[in-house]
């Protein structure tokens, strides 16, 4: 029986391999990407519920970039706050900024993707990008930055959202880490031909491509996903391409609690359980394989069964994941965080467990 918990161990240590130097290698030791502005006209569209705090303080940096031709469609999905006051106060203010007002719709009550529908058709440019009320974006450079991506045939951008930096928060370098690793993962499969998915958080595509696939009526019933599903659908080897200069990134403020990020996180969970079956395989594995290489180790070395092959076998993963996600923080700036990697991965590990338990009973509440 040990000896074929060992082939398995040794097969899992395999499977990391694959995943973290062929595939996720792909993104970490990429190229530095070059930035060469392109004349495109872009509607950047925000959708907001109940965002009054935010959108105080994010939206006139949208308003305030530096690109000579683009729009600011924001999109009010029947808040009950004061959201809606202060988009008026500033379609006013700001001559590029487009309001789309949206009232309860029985049909489609409290689902983002019918509000986001309404503000896709009402820009009146092709090229579109997407953040949330709660992000910001990095730079006057932004649109500048993701916008250069496009080309006749990418006409899908994927970004980075990142989350801004709590000192002395473990919370936020779990959160971070966990972010990154997302990041690693959709950039290098995107790669690697085999994009499934983005973040709304901070992403561009043509609006063509919406219209190519029907939107959203084919997960209209799922309330999130207006992003990842949307890129599940669309995204091919040849529309689809990344964004990962420094200007290219926006941050948002990380969760303060515990419970609101498992909240969070089980939303996204749900969400991935409509992917496509072979990337529904593919994310699975590689979960299972984290969580492997974590047991059958303890088995074997709790009866020093070939203890100097498992250890070298540790070592090796351990070498060889450290430093693809070491190169992937520094291209994401977020280096701080692979000081924190045996420690924050291991966390995450038993955390994503802990999700798919729960939600296997019951179903995570979506969007506001």
């Amino acid at each position: 029986m040990l000896i074929i918990i060992l082939y398995f161990f040794i097969a899992v240590v395999f499977i990391q391999l694959f995943y973290y130097l062929g595939v996720f290698g792909k993104f970490a030791f990429a190229k530095a990407q070059k930035v060469t502005p392109k004349r495109l006209s872009i509607s950047v569209i925000v959708c907001a519920k109940n965002e009054e705090d935010n959108i105080v303080e994010y939206i006139p940096l949208l308003a305030e970039q530096n690109y000579p031709d683009y729009e600011i469609v924001l999109i009010d999905d029947a808040s009950s706050d004061a959201t809606l006051e202060i988009f008026e106060g500033f379609e006013k203010q700001y001559p590029n900024i487009r309001l789309v007002k949206v009232k309860n719709n029985e049909a489609f009550w409290g689902n983002k993707k019918y509000a986001l529908t309404l503000g896709i058709k009402a820009a009146k440019n092709e090229y579109l990008l997407f953040t949330d009320a709660d992000c910001y974006p990095t730079s006057k450079e932004w649109i500048t930055a993701m916008s250069s991506q496009f080309t006749m045939q990418k006409t899908i951008v994927l970004g980075y959202g990142a989350y801004e930096k709590i000192n002395k928060s473990f919370l936020n370098k779990l959160m971070r880490f966990e972010t990154l690793l997302t990041a690693m993962q959709y950039f290098s499969w995107a790669k690697s031909g085999r994009p499934y998915m983005g973040v709304g958080r901070n992403l561009a595509y043509k609006k063509e491509e919406f219209f190519n696939v029907n939107g959203f009526i084919n997960h209209i019933q799922v309330r999130s996903g207006d992003d990842d599903l949307f890129i599940n659908q669309a995204a091919t080897s040849k529309n689809t391409t990344i964004a990962y200069t420094p200007e290219s990134f926006t941050y948002s403020k990380s969760k303060t609690t515990y419970k609101d990020w498992i909240i969070q996180k089980r939303r996204h969970v749900a969400t991935a359980s409509y992917y496509k079956k072979l990337d529904k395989f593919q994310l699975g594995l590689f979960y299972c394989s984290q969580l492997l290489f974590i047991l059958l180790p303890i088995i074997l070395l709790s009866f020093q069964f070939y203890w100097i092959v498992v250890l070298s076998l540790i070592f090796v993963r351990y070498a060889a994941v450290w430093t693809v996600v070491g190169f992937s923080a520094a291209k994401l700036k977020e280096k701080d965080l692979k000081y924190w990697f045996p420690i924050v991965e291991l966390i995450l590990i038993f955390t994503q467990i802990n999700i798919f338990i729960t939600n296997t009973f019951s179903k995570p509440v979506n969007w506001k």
